[in-house]
């Protein structure tokens, strides 16, 4: 059985591989409009670098901003204080992207470009345990839309961390501020 669950993280990845080509092709003629759609094509780029480190994993704990956090890692890239992928995509498409780890029933940011009030990223913060988005990612499945993060609205994507088993393990995020 762990053939067939591996073999359907590679096929997720190849079809991520071919929407990154898609993606490469077709971003240079859209504009930053606020749309789910640039939210989608800006989860497709976050997914796309991260996979192509390797297959994400829980190895040990790292704390991060002095909370102790699980160390999620991509092949032997460990993710936590990380931020390189997120800034990558932030340089590329603009808005905002986040890497956090599943720990119980919390997720902790572990890798952002979000910004606290006072301009610091807002690493070992946790996703609104009342939200949409957790409400889906809990129901096996993906959120697209409006939410309000650290007394902010944006548009946003959240869609699961999968390790190579299938278990739930952490949570992609990308989303823009919202224009007034």
């Amino acid at each position: 059985m762990p053939n067939v669950k591996r073999m359907n993280f590679i096929l997720r990845w190849v079809v991520l591989a071919a929407h990154g080509i898609a993606f490469s092709i077709f971003l240079p003629t859209m504009g930053h409009a606020q749309s789910t759609d640039n939210v989608r094509y800006a989860m497709v780029l976050l997914k796309m670098k991260v996979l192509n480190i390797g297959a994400p994993a829980i190895k040990g704990e790292e704390a991060v901003a002095g909370k102790p956090a699980p160390a999620l890692y991509f092949g032997a890239n460990k993710m936590n204080n990380n931020f390189a992928v997120v800034d990558d995509v932030k340089n590329t498409v603009g808005g905002t992207a986040t890497l956090f780890v599943k720990s119980g029933e919390e997720f902790i940011r572990v890798a952002t470009n979000v910004q606290k009030d006072d301009g610091s990223r807002a690493i070992g913060t946790v996703l609104d345990p009342n939200g949409k988005a957790i409400a889906a990612i809990r129901g096996g499945g993906a959120y697209y839309g409006d939410a309000d993060i650290l007394g902010k609205s944006y548009i946003t994507g959240y869609e699961p961390i999968q390790d190579p088993l299938g278990r739930v393990i952490g949570i992609y995020y990308v989303g823009y501020l919202k224009v007034q």
